[in-house]
């Protein structure tokens, strides 16, 4: 449960995972027992650990510790999870099944808020030659969405209400041959060979221009004009891609990970360390009560240099997909 306590202590802070904001990547935290349900503001839910590219990166699991299920958020608290489940170190959630699917009940994404009053934007994300996807978010949040998808590039199309601009998704979607989704590998094979900022933005505006001549999804939407966004230097990918020659699969507990920050992409993170540049997706990390380790204590759970965590040699790429337009 999220009340125990060590040794009459408080839980240590969990990892929340990666959370962007304009600027840039962090880490989030979580305390499992804080007070106001575990979400007040600086109490249960906090921001920190800002990561900057060029920068070292340095965390470990505790020998023993145990990753917990993180619950659900609901109007920027967090609800327990009843059980405290546990979460398989190789999981890339952070929560449990039931939790999980509690989350869906107000989940735009599954439909089943159709009565949100605010305003969607319906945009493009571009990610590699060919692989363009289309999507909605609150427009309230700018540009977060897509900082947390890793979309190379973006543009608006338009806003409005939350049907008018689900509808707008999916008749365009369809009229394109364009997905509102793409996952995960088809975006890390499309970083390793980005054509020049030229390219993905023509290849964006001449998706815009092919949405806007389709009839009848801008009857209830404000159309937007193309204004690209392009994030390949915020991400770290220009001037070199990264070349990950490894990638974590697992962050058990005793393991350690120090590198140097060479790009941050959506829940990605490329790090060049003493065995190459790996490639950790930071969903790993959430739920783990993380320490930074310090080779120089021999007191440190993780132990005096912390073990490597498991890693897969990545995908062989392909070669990248023809442009759409």
């Amino acid at each position: 449960m999220d009340d125990r306590r060590t040794g009459g202590q408080p839980e240590p802070w969990r990892c929340g995972g990666l959370r962007w904001a304009p600027e840039g990547p962090g880490w989030s935290w979580w305390q499992p027992g804080a007070p106001g349900g575990g979400g007040s503001p600086g109490g249960g839910a906090r921001q920190g650990g800002r990561l900057v590219l060029g920068e070292r990166v340095a965390l470990a699991v505790p020998q023993g510790a145990e990753r917990r299920c993180a619950g659900v958020w609901r109007a920027g608290r967090r609800l327990p999870c009843p059980q405290g489940e546990l979460i398989a170190p190789e999981a890339r959630r952070e929560q449990c099944a039931g939790c999980a699917a509690l989350d869906r009940t107000q989940s735009v994404a599954a439909d089943t808020v159709p009565d949100d009053p605010r305003p969607y934007t319906v945009y493009l994300a571009w990610f590699a030659p060919g692989l363009t996807k289309i999507g909605i978010t609150a427009a309230e949040r700018g540009p977060r969405r897509l900082l947390e998808q890793g979309a190379v590039c973006f543009t608006r199309l338009g806003e409005g209400p939350l049907m008018s601009a689900r509808r707008a998704e999916s008749v365009l979607g369809a009229a394109l041959g364009i997905p509102d989704r793409v996952h995960a590998p088809r975006k890390r094979a499309g970083r390793l060979r980005l054509p020049p900022r030229e390219e993905r933005l023509r290849e964006l505006r001449a998706v815009h221009t092919a949405a806007h001549r389709v009839p009848g999804w801008r009857d209830t939407l404000r159309p937007a004009p193309c204004a690209p966004v392009d994030h390949a230097a915020l991400f770290g990918l220009e001037p070199r891609p990264p070349r990950p020659t490894a990638e974590v699969t697992s962050l058990p507990p005793g393991c350690a990970i120090r590198g140097v920050l060479l790009a941050a992409a959506g829940g990605d993170l490329y790090l060049a360390t003493g065995q190459g540049e790996l490639l950790l997706d930071s969903r790993l990390a959430a739920g783990w009560p993380l320490i930074r380790p310090d080779p120089a204590d021999s007191a440190d759970p993780a132990g005096p240099a912390g073990r490597l965590p498991p890693t897969t040699a990545p995908p062989p790429s392909a070669p990248p997909p023809e442009s759409l337009f």
